[in-house]
């Protein structure tokens, strides 16, 4: 069988048993093609070059045994493999911290955000970092600056800790246990934040896959804004004068303003929209 031809079937098998995306792929057939490339050693954004690879029987009977464990835990493929990729950069991931997906790396990869910053931009705070994925591409984006990565959970820590040192980038990431800002005097010029978010009903409603996750990255009270209330009360004094707090709240927006009615923020445009990441400056948190 060629790999293209076991892609197609074991897709088709994921679009049956109607499993949930969204942690590194969208669609089945994506997500069918990342577990076997993976399994094979292969890029994962290289099915094209070796679509017409003639399989071996012990490799095709691999893949789909990965493909039975994806289908019967319901957990994200990433769980499975131990590894996410974000904007080409590839992490350690396992079940002690929430799966990477942010839309704060399209910002770091792009420079979207560097028109808000100067050459005084030295230190970063990456709060919520779970796996310390934008704490490293933070590091890899500005050569210069210096970066805490803190959460409250000592065992996400433990993930980030793993993609610190895989990246080469201990002498200028700082991993600290923080319950949102307490342990983080600061001053940041930059403070990255991708908290829980997620309100109550819809917590309630997530598929299997999401559940998978630590709930104490995802949820967020009852209207989500739990965390970000104690953050954008906190924040101003951990923030340097000309600092700017790079916020991201999925699908919640409409709980953002509600919350925070006269809080003037500047939305920023990524591949999901306009209303998922917002930036905030010290100036209008203070006021």
């Amino acid at each position: 069988m060629r790999l293209l031809a076991l892609v197609e079937e074991l897709a088709a098998q994921l679009e049956a048993a109607g499993v949930s995306f969204g942690h590194g792929t969208t669609n089945a057939f994506d997500e069918a093609a990342w577990l076997v490339l993976w399994h094979l050693g292969l890029p994962l954004d290289e099915l094209d070059l070796h679509a017409e690879r003639e399989l071996q029987p012990q490799e095709m009977e691999a893949a789909r045994e990965l493909l039975h464990r994806r289908i019967a835990t319901r957990k994200p493929a990433a769980y499975l493999t131990r590894e996410a990729w974000l904007q080409g950069v590839p992490f350690y991931v396992d079940e002690r911290a929430i799966v990477p997906r942010s839309f704060i790396a399209e910002l770091l990869a792009d420079g979207s955000i560097d028109p808000w910053l100067s050459d005084r931009t030295r230190k970063v705070l990456d709060l919520c970092t779970g796996n310390g994925s934008l704490a490293v591409l933070a590091a890899m984006a500005w050569p210069e600056v210096e970066v805490d990565a803190a959460d409250i959970s000592p065992e996400a820590l433990e993930v980030a800790r793993i993609n610190v040192d895989r990246h080469a980038l201990g002498g200028r990431i700082r991993l600290v246990q923080s319950d949102g800002l307490a342990a983080l005097p600061g001053p940041y010029d930059l403070i990255l934040c991708n908290p829980p978010y997620v309100n109550a009903q819809s917590m309630a409603q997530l598929p299997a896959e999401y559940r998978a996750e630590p709930e104490l990255a995802l949820a967020g009270g009852a209207d989500g804004m739990d965390f970000v209330r104690a953050l954008l009360r906190d924040a101003p004094s951990r923030m340097s004068p000309q600092a700017v707090l790079v916020l991201e709240i999925g699908n919640e927006r409409a709980h953002f303003q509600a919350a925070f009615p006269r809080l003037e923020a500047v939305w920023l445009e990524t591949s999901a929209g306009s209303d998922q990441v917002l930036l905030l400056t010290r100036e209008a948190l203070a006021a």
